[in-house]
């Protein structure tokens, strides 16, 4: 998610005018009260507007035991790239559209196409394709994680498992109360999940995902839908947050089937320290429920991080654990600095990665990267 998109969801909620380039719009106008630049913004009508952006991460990374010889590799990627596309009919309506180019491929993905009612500053209806509720990494994606480029698939398996890069279509009602100190969402979507719902059997129905989340701050609110998973010394976070999806039928394979559940508690806790320090906490527990269809996609994982920002440095650790029901776990260790350029527009980081699988010899790599957002 890019601090360009976080504001322009920001101006969706508060029935402001969408504001020029929002690198937010890349997760679906997430709210955030971080600082972005601004962009190319054209004005339609007497309340319409459009807004459009870009962003980037580019990285050059070393991996033990994975050039073709089985020696390191060393690689130079085009991680990201996202175009992005903001839009206002009136104070009541609004709307994105999002392309990504991701992995080794140079075809676009539409990712995001959504239509917004907003009802009142507190309610709002989305539908189209947009990330459904889930747990704040996914919410907050490779774009807006502690220490960025967050995306492993270890503890939080949502990229993998729904649509187009953890998207999905349906339609979602999106609120908060109690002063923006509670939130919530909850939608009906397709749930066609990659490895889990997607394989061929004639003894399945069609039944829809139903996922909620729900989410109370203790200090500064949050609000919107899309969050982010490290506000850089921005704001006072303490938040707990339950995350919870089930299909019928979710979980097939071409001899069997079984519904699908799962549910995720997740918490950060982020204090200024001063005017260019902070502290921050992060911590999250899963469990995934496939009625024993697939054991590799059931089981239960753990994730925790800790980031101390000092000026424009943000060193950070991260451990994530996946325990799979075929007595196969996964452990992934992180540790690595941010240089905070200009908050998520522009940073570069370092991140040094140790893998552990049951049964296997572990993996390390070395991944320094370039995020920009315009």
């Amino acid at each position: 998610m890019t601090q360009f998109y976080q504001n322009q969801c920001k101006t969706i909620h508060t029935s402001k005018h969408i504001r020029a380039l929002s690198l937010a719009l890349s997760i679906g106008l997430a709210v955030m009260q971080v600082e972005a630049h601004a962009g190319a913004n054209l004005k339609v009508g007497d309340e319409g507007s459009l807004s459009l952006g870009f962003g980037m991460r580019s990285s050059f990374s070393t991996v033990s035991k994975a050039a073709p010889d089985g020696s390191r590799s060393k690689n130079f990627s085009l991680d990201s790239a996202r175009l992005y596309v903001g839009g206002s009919l009136n104070k009541n309506i609004k709307g994105m559209f999002n392309s990504e180019k991701s992995g080794a491929g140079d075809t676009f993905q539409v990712i995001d196409a959504a239509g917004i009612f907003e009802i009142s500053p507190e309610l709002s209806i989305w539908t189209g394709r947009f990330l459904s509720p889930s747990d704040r990494a996914n919410m907050a994606g490779p774009y807006y994680s502690l220490g960025g480029g967050y995306w492993a698939n270890i503890a939080s398996r949502y990229g993998w498992n729904g649509g187009v890069i953890g998207r999905d279509e349906g339609v979602a009602v999106v609120g908060s109360a109690l002063d923006g100190m509670l939130g919530y969402s909850v939608g009906a979507f397709e749930g066609d999940m990659l490895g889990i719902g997607s394989v061929a059997n004639t003894t399945v129905g069609d039944s829809l995902m139903y996922a909620t989340r729900l989410q109370f701050d203790f200090w500064d609110a949050e609000p919107g839908y899309y969050g982010t998973g490290n506000y850089l010394g921005a704001k006072d976070i303490l938040a707990v947050a339950f995350a919870g999806r089930m299909k019928t039928d979710g979980a097939t394979t071409a001899i069997a089937k079984g519904d699908y559940a799962s549910y995720s508690v997740d918490f950060l806790m982020e204090k200024k320290l001063g005017d260019a320090s902070a502290v921050s906490l992060e911590a999250a527990y899963y469990n995934y429920d496939t009625s024993d269809i697939i054991l590799s996609e059931q089981g239960t994982a753990l994730s925790a991080g800790a980031g101390y920002l000092m000026g424009k440095v943000q060193p950070f650790v991260r451990y994530q654990k996946y325990d799979a029901d075929t007595n196969v776990t996964t452990k992934r260790s992180d540790l690595g600095a941010l240089y905070i350029i200009d908050g998520y527009n522009a940073q570069l980081s370092a991140t040094y990665s140790s893998t552990k699988t049951t049964a296997a010899a572990s993996v390390n790599g070395l991944v320094v990267a370039l995020q920009l957002q315009f």
